[in-house]
């Protein structure tokens, strides 16, 4: 197995490598107003609405040069975003109605026309196949150029309408009376990610790209509340994707870059859902515990306050056993967290009986006011 340093030097593996990174980069940047403003399923829909305009693309011009096919998809799948806002806007269909429209529609006259090319006997015609599913290996540095000047055009764009990209995306209506021209930005985004999904046309295809799109953005939305810090997170996220992606499949010979890719940005979504502070599953998981064992704490101390009522003795003293039978539970740990906090303190009394404990001035003070909170305002004045 060839080393890191073999790999990197390689003149195929190193132009792979630096297409899927530019991808990533563009593809998280992009993508991030894309989940944002819920329009998750747009990437699938462009990617799939890009097939026409890459057969369109090789019917004009009679070869499978990239740069004609990348056009030809840029059109298509700006007039199947423009077509999907036009039934957005125009009728009543919902969001995820109007792309899957676009989608189905598009997508079947791509498969039409990808019949009717194969159907004709055209040596030029092979390969074309490879836009379904990618064929990263065939990336040329003419490619790299097209590429990375796609990147740069996007990247600029992003930066010049960066304010009015923000409004929209989270407040369309008040972009509107702000004066901003919507309906215009509105278009530029989807046109941005159209831009987008036409870069990893020759990477993942048609059929996978629109994970490309969704899934940097996604792993970085668990990780941050800003725009700015989640742009950049997702732009970090989808280099890593394709710079992983396409180093494991030049390890591991017989596999599929685009798959691979799509696999490393999955498994980034995985981490991040798992442990990403404020918003993960084991974050949340932890902090549902922590309040539970708050909320039983408080329960446990307000029932000591009102035992100190009962008996009209401030000072009375609670047997630790007899708490564990009344809650069915060990309440060694709650006992623990409260005496840390300074709220009961242990009694010094008959210590062969078992552990007693009694509340302090500060633990009564805040038994009053938990009880205030849950309406029981009679026992917190006493």
């Amino acid at each position: 197995m060839p080393d890191l340093f073999t790999l990197l030097t390689d003149f195929t593996i190193r132009n792979v490598t630096l297409g899927a990174m530019l991808l990533g980069v563009s593809s998280g940047v992009l993508g991030s107003f894309a989940v944002l403003r819920k329009q998750s399923l747009l990437g699938d829909m462009l990617s799939h609405a890009a097939l026409p305009g890459i057969c369109l693309g090789f019917i004009i011009v009679g070869s499978r040069q990239l740069l004609p096919l990348l056009v030809g998809a840029l059109i298509s799948g700006t007039a199947a975003a423009l077509f999907m806002l036009l039934l957005i806007n125009r009728s009543r269909l919902k969001t995820d109605a109007a792309i899957g429209s676009a989608l189905s529609f598009f997508f079947a006259i791509g498969i039409v026309l990808l019949t009717y090319i194969q159907s004709n006997p055209n040596a030029n015609q092979a390969g074309l196949t490879s836009f379904l599913f990618g064929q990263a290996a065939s990336i040329v540095p003419t490619d790299l150029w097209i590429l990375g000047s796609i990147s740069l055009v996007a990247l600029s764009i992003v930066l010049l309408f960066w304010k009015e990209f923000k409004v929209v995306t989270f407040d369309i209506q008040f972009a509107a009376t702000l004066g901003f021209p919507t309906a215009f930005l509105e278009i530029v985004l989807t046109s941005m990610v159209a831009l987008a999904v036409v870069m990893g046309l020759q990477f993942v295809g048609v059929i996978l790209m629109a994970a490309m799109i969704i899934a940097p953005a996604v792993a970085a939305r668990q990780w941050t509340e800003r725009l700015e810090l989640m742009v950049f997170l997702a732009a970090l996220f989808g280099a890593l994707s394709g710079m992983v992606g396409a180093i494991i499949s030049a390890l591991a010979r017989g596999l599929a870059t685009g798959p691979v890719i799509v696999l490393c940005a999955s498994f980034i979504v995985l981490i991040s859902l798992l442990f990403a502070p404020n918003r993960g599953l084991l974050w949340a998981s932890l902090e549902t515990q922590r309040q539970h064992n708050a909320l039983r704490s408080r329960q446990v101390l307000g029932n000591l306050y009102k035992l100190s009522l009962e008996h009209k003795n401030p000072a009375y003293r609670v047997e630790e056993s007899m708490m564990n039978v009344y809650y069915g539970f060990n309440t060694r740990g709650i006992f623990g967290r409260l005496e840390a906090r300074g709220f009961i303190k242990q009694s010094s009394h008959m210590p062969e009986e078992g552990r007693h404990w009694e509340l302090t001035n500060q633990g009564m003070s805040e038994a009053k006011a938990f009880l205030s909170s849950l309406g029981q305002a009679e026992l917190a004045d006493v």
